[in-house]
């Protein structure tokens, strides 16, 4: 089904001749403005525009679309102007991506107060980064390496996240803890596996990662149990006896609380650089700034938190 927003889309690219004016039309980037023509082309099976250094010269095609959508279009602003809904009154609007435990921990409290309208969109990292590029996102928070080809991209640093190993307050850790003491890697890695193990979907790499780091081996057994989210690990974990290996920020209150417990932080740190990317031509910088100030806010406070064993 044709999307009306690539007719809006067209129409602009249209009147103004270039993708840059369109996307400044229309409170857009260029990426997402080329996004939305290149699906109305690839929709209707016609080369609507030749594409030149300079200029967007419509095709025969494009002119005979322009002049048949045109009043409809027309029509459909006016009504936006009565209703008091057009581009320039509507409030700024912000896209960003990030895993779900994220949004609920960093953001979810702070959505009613915000003064511009928000999307969020949850997912692996690779996707998020992947609409970022494709101008179909703002900003995403992200523990991927940067891509530093990108340069329409651009990577802040903001913060860290430490894979800890927990525990449920009902799982005797006692010789867990004493062969970490005594440094007896090959028999602690014995006594791991026999316990149950709780990971999430998305975070399987951080699993293999913290093994592999620490015991020098890949792990040799699959998680008993795999979740879509860690909060929901952390939440099974204050009833069960399991363990998981999970972002320090997201389980810190939990220990404190001692809903759970801390089982080990590695003889290594395996740590992930927390990044803000976002794009350089984004028009939102005011609501950007917003967001990051929560995000640097919160995991200041999460990181005055004291947790121990």
């Amino acid at each position: 089904m044709v999307n009306l927003e690539w007719y809006r889309t067209f129409k602009e690219v249209y009147e103004n001749g270039t993708l840059t004016k369109a996307a400044n039309a229309l409170y857009s980037s260029q990426p997402g403005v080329s996004v939305h023509l290149n699906a109305l082309e690839a929709y209707i099976g016609k080369k609507l525009f030749e594409r030149t250094s300079r200029k967007m010269i419509p095709t025969e095609e494009g002119k005979f679309l322009y002049e048949y959508i045109i009043a409809s279009i027309e029509k459909l602003e006016k009504a936006e102007q009565h209703f008091r809904r057009t581009t320039q009154e509507r409030n700024p609007s912000l896209h960003i991506g990030m895993c779900s435990e994220m949004f609920q921990l960093i953001l979810e409290d702070e959505v009613p107060h915000f003064q511009f309208d928000l999307i969020a969109k949850f997912g692996s990292h690779i996707d998020l980064i992947k609409d970022l590029n494709n101008g179909l996102l703002d900003l995403v928070i992200t523990p991927k390496t940067p891509d530093i080809k990108n340069s329409t991209i651009k990577y802040t640093p903001f913060s860290k996240e430490r894979i800890v190993m927990i525990a449920g307050n009902k799982v005797d850790t006692d010789a867990i803890s004493k062969l970490i003491q005594d440094k007896k890697w090959k028999e602690l890695d014995t006594a791991l596996q026999e316990n149950t193990w709780y990971s999430a979907s998305n975070e399987m790499e951080h699993f293999r990662r913290f093994w592999f780091e620490n015991l020098n081996k890949k792990p040799g057994f699959k998680p008993n149990f795999i979740l879509p989210n860690i909060t929901s690990i952390i939440r099974c974990l204050y009833h069960a006896e399991g363990l998981a290996l999970v972002p320090d920020f997201l389980c810190k209150q939990a220990i404190a609380d001692k809903k759970i417990k801390l089982v080990w932080e590695g003889k290594v740190s395996t740590d992930n650089t927390l990044y803000f990317a976002s794009r350089s031509n984004l028009k939102s910088k005011d609501e950007l700034n917003i967001i990051e100030d929560i995000f640097i806010n919160k995991f200041n406070e999460i990181a005055s938190i004291e947790y121990y064993k």
